[in-house]
């Protein structure tokens, strides 16, 4: 297998498909409209984004009437806390707001250039979901996944156009963090990933490449780390408190592991883990216990309330 996935990668090289030559490719498509499916956290700060700092006309889409309508109370909060630190002038706020209206459904979609899924971690949710996005869209719409593990080649091929389909794979917080990971899938063409590096370099990322493998980059490495700090607090070894104090203190860290998975959402990394642990079949990927039956019990960190600790209500 891994030598399968080297001489993938090596003759995407040589065809100029990886690396600085990508990042100087021409043949990027123009981005002039952009729409982004689920109204999260992720959604709304990759719709953020897209406006502000790409100065894109973005149509946000979710099913849910209430969905819909939290996100759009989490863009507010974040444009007025934008606002009161002077990172935004008042203008500014209100410009960003106007370029993002919503939608109720897939067929509402105004003919973007460029879509973003950002829904729950599930692949068949996310492809039956790409499927959808390529019945009502023109062949030439680029369909980008923000998946943090799942196969984007599995992804591609439950669309009518594969060719069009990529990963990109934004950091939460959207606004702050500065990288995005984009995956290639087997099918993704040429213009597709050049397209994608352009907007995310418009959008005020910087940009890896990953292979199309379980975790990409970032959660190959991270979501172990994660899992691992959970089997130290399951086996009573240290408390939450000394767990992310050392590893805070210990590695100039900005959080400890279990505050990072509280930020992430325990749901998510216990999704990630568990690609992890059937794609590679190895046991050092298995969730911890204890990360299992906290999103058994509905704590799923920051979004909910509690996790490893306990999230005030804003109101």
């Amino acid at each position: 297998m891994a030598v399968l996935f080297g001489n993938t990668l090596r003759m995407r090289l040589s065809a100029g498909i990886r690396g600085a030559g990508v990042r100087r490719m021409s043949d990027s498509a123009p981005i002039k409209r952009l729409c982004v499916v689920g109204s999260g956290q992720m959604g709304v700060g990759i719709a953020l984004v897209a406006a502000r700092a790409a100065q894109l006309d973005v149509q946000l889409v979710d099913r849910s009437p209430q969905q819909l309508e939290r996100g759009l109370a989490f863009l507010d909060r974040l444009l007025a806390k934008d606002v009161s630190k002077g990172k935004c002038s008042e203008a500014e706020r209100r410009e960003a707001t106007a370029r993002i209206t919503t939608v109720a459904s897939i067929s509402q979609v105004a003919t973007p250039d460029f879509v973003v899924e950002a829904i729950p971690e599930d692949a068949q949710l996310k492809r039956r979901l790409f499927t959808e996005l390529s019945e009502h869209l023109a062949p030439e719409t680029i369909l980008a996944t923000n998946t943090s593990s799942i196969s984007i080649t599995s992804i591609a091929a439950a669309a009518r156009h594969p060719a069009a389909v990529i990963g990109m794979h934004f950091m939460n917080p959207v606004p702050v963090m500065r990288l995005v990971e984009v995956i290639p899938g087997l099918q993704t063409s040429k213009q597709t990933l050049a397209t994608t590096l352009a907007l995310a370099q418009r959008m005020g990322k910087t940009t890896t490449l990953s292979q199309d493998v379980p975790g990409f980059i970032a959660n190959r490495l991270l979501m172990p780390y994660i899992n691992e700090a959970v089997g130290v607090l399951q086996e009573g070894i240290a408390s939450r408190e000394d767990i992310d104090t050392t590893m805070k203190l210990g590695t100039n860290m900005p959080m400890g592991p279990l505050t990072l998975a509280d930020f992430i959402g325990l749901d998510t990394c216990l999704a990630i883990m568990r690609v992890l642990h059937e794609e590679l079949g190895d046991s050092k990927y298995r969730p911890a216990v204890l990360l299992r039956k906290y999103v058994d019990a509905g704590w799923l960190g920051v979004k909910s309330g509690k996790g490893f600790f306990d999230y005030p209500a804003k109101h």
